[in-house]
């Protein structure tokens, strides 16, 4: 597989602890191995975009600046390994089954708009995330999707990507497959 020109990453249960809700900067945890995967992105020159449904604005639970601040502190905490997020794009609406939001993933509008302001053919982009929602963009973009499995992964979502995209334990392991690589000692 070809290095991919971009990689999408979903945030909470992807590159922190997914603590539903999350609005406070002190509840952040970046899961063990992110940040190191994220900057192996980085050294690799591929932009890494973060695109994330954060309905707790649009239901009420914190508002944009809450949501900022947790940005913010990621970005801390990422800096910390020497990573970095290129951008963040967020569905700030709450879910609405009757009138969907185009932006709220599995919906492609923020991934569409990353693809222009990076100019990258959405074929090149990798999708990484622990829910189908996260991944499945990558079908109507010919890109690869990797889903993360971790023990809040349904088996659904779990069979649902052993036919369409790829299954892996960690971010490592995705950003190993990316690059192309298969042992620790290229990982450097």
């Amino acid at each position: 597989m070809e290095r991919p020109g971009i990689v999408f990453l979903d945030r909470d249960g992807t590159i922190i602890e997914d603590t539903h809700f999350i609005s406070r900067p002190d509840d952040v945890r970046v899961l063990p191995g992110a940040a190191e995967a994220i900057a192996r992105i980085n050294r690799a020159g591929i932009p890494v975009v973060v695109v994330t449904n954060q309905s707790g604005i649009g239901r009420g639970y914190f508002g944009a600046d809450e949501y900022e601040k947790v940005n913010e502190r990621i970005a801390a905490e990422l800096e910390k390994t020497g990573a970095r997020l290129d951008a963040v794009y967020h569905c700030p609406h709450a879910p609405d089954a009757a009138n969907p939001c185009p932006c709220r993933k599995p919906g492609t509008a923020l991934f569409d708009a990353a693809l222009r302001e990076f100019n990258v053919p959405g074929s090149r982009a990798a999708f990484v995330g622990d829910k189908v929602r996260d991944v499945s963009p990558a079908l109507p973009f010919g890109g690869t999707g990797y889903l993360l499995v971790t023990p809040a992964t349904t088996a659904e979502d779990v069979e649902w990507a052993e036919r369409e995209a790829q299954t892996v334990a960690s971010l490592a392991e995705a950003v190993d497959r990316m690059l192309g690589l298969t042992d620790a000692a290229a990982r450097r």
